[in-house]
Parts: structure tokens; sequence; C-alpha cells
């Protein structure tokens, strides 16, 4: 029994550790498809998630928000004030509505990752989206 409950610990874990690696490759693609005015460094509050994009090294990070170009924000509480006008990416669709710089979100659903990107607040920044990306493009939050 212990040995079952060890290889449920094991499997658990390493899917943990593999959930950044995936939300980075799916934003990574998002990214690909985006062009902002100024080149994209990122920052967010997610660590392990600056971690993987560092591994990756597709894209250049920062640790502090004020030098990104666009943030990825999985709490509300932990946005800079001095932030608070960057093109913002958030990871959780109720963060959407919560804050209105943010152009786009990636959640999960049913197992299932979920993309939206908001076309009004993303043309509002200046950013365009790919004609690649039309599938996940909305006119409002739902």
């Amino acid at each position: 029994m212990r040995t079952v409950i060890g290889v449920f610990f094991l499997i658990a874990l390493a899917f943990a550790d593999n959930t950044h690696a995936i939300k980075a490759e799916i934003l990574e693609k998002i990214f690909a498809n985006i062009s902002m005015k100024k080149g994209l460094v990122i920052w967010s509050d997610d660590k392990e998630l600056i971690e993987e994009f560092d591994k990756k090294g597709s894209y250049a990070t920062t640790a502090y928000c004020k030098d990104a170009t666009l943030l990825i924000l999985e709490n509300k509480k932990n946005l800079d004030k001095t932030c608070h006008e960057k093109a913002i990416f958030v990871l959780d669709y109720a963060l959407l509505k919560e804050v209105p710089q943010s152009f786009g979100a990636i959640f999960w659903k049913k197992g299932r990752p979920n993309i939206v990107i908001i076309a009004p607040r993303a043309k509002a920044q200046s950013i365009i989206v790919s004609d690649k990306l039309d599938d996940y493009v909305e006119d409002k939050i739902w």
C-alpha cells in the first residue's frame, strides 16, 4: 500500500512540476503571434513560470515589473502600482474583469487550457494579434 501511495505521490509531483512548463510553452506560442511596439520583455508574479521562460531563452525576462513590456499576472495583489499601465496577460479568467488593462488570459477549465484575447483591449494597447489566434479572440469578456 505504501508503494502505491508513493507512486501516486511521485506522479502528482511530476505533474505539478510539468504544469509550469506547459503554461510557458502555451504562452510562448501566444506571444509569438502578437506584436507590440516595444520588444517583448516579460515579468510575472509566478516565479516558476519565469524560470521556465529563462530555461528556454525565447524571451527576455526581468525581475522588476517596471522594466517589463508585458506582465503575466496570477494574483492582482502582486501588481505593483507603478506597473498598472503595462500590457497584462492574466492566468485566471476572473482577473480579466478585475484588471481592466489585461488583454488576454489563459486558464484551465475542465482540465484543458483555454485562451481568451480581448480584441478592443489589445487594440487600445497597440498590440497586434496575428490571424493565427483568431479562434481565441473575443470582442468582450463573457
